[in-house]
């Protein structure tokens, strides 16, 4: 991750989003100011990165999927923002160590835990990924909630200033039982990160995840 540059693209995602979006972060006082932290979010819009990047004070390296270093420039900037490549679907044994290697530095790394966007704006099914990293480090959990984005489409979004608010939930830690992580435990912790994130989306987006 290349600071300046980081820091660079975050102001101009601000200053673009603050001009024609309605876009209001809520929960921003749960975000640690440092140590580790893994962010899992939903995901509705190809902006979800770039909006959550934006709203939070902490540089996070996002997991994307591999298709999007497909070309040079592309595969530059997202080097140079700290992102993880990985194929849809899979943690591999390099992808759990780059991850391995973020969270030990204390920085954030942030998943989408659908691995997919939704293109109905509904939760969808979770692959594991997130809960294995998460129990494997032991690092806080932090869900965020992202609605208003599923909009952002073609470009007469641009001249409506839809509404787009990034709900930040408290952070959570996933526990596990013994030396070995089990399929079990995978699922139910899986389970427990898709309903956090539920909890901070209106009813309408929850999918068929239920908020106790």
């Amino acid at each position: 991750m290349t600071a300046w540059i980081y820091d660079s693209v975050k102001v101009i995602v601000w200053v673009f989003f603050r001009l024609v979006t309605s876009w209001r972060v809520i929960g921003i006082q749960n975000v640690p100011e440092e140590g580790n932290l893994i962010i899992v979010a939903n995901h509705f819009n190809l902006a979800d990165p770039l909006i959550i990047g934006a709203s939070i004070n902490r540089r996070a390296a996002f997991i994307a999927k591999k298709e999007l270093f497909s070309n040079r420039f592309s595969r530059y900037l997202l080097y140079k923002l700290g992102a993880i490549p990985v194929h849809r679907g899979q943690i591999a044994t390099e992808v759990l160590r780059a991850a391995d290697g973020t969270l030990k530095q204390g920085q954030v790394l942030a998943m989408f835990p659908e691995g997919a966007r939704s293109h109905n704006g509904q939760l969808g099914p979770a692959f594991s990924g997130a809960a294995l990293i998460a129990m494997r480090s032991g690092a806080p959990v932090l869900p965020i909630g992202v609605n208003g984005t599923e909009n952002i489409k073609g470009l007469a979004w641009l001249l409506r200033r839809h509404k787009v608010t990034v709900n930040i939930g408290p952070s959570f830690y996933l526990e596990q039982d013994g030396t070995r992580i089990t399929n079990q435990e995978l699922t139910e912790a899986t389970s427990i990160i898709m309903k956090k994130i539920a909890g901070l989306l209106p009813a309408g987006h929850r999918g068929n995840y239920t908020v106790e």
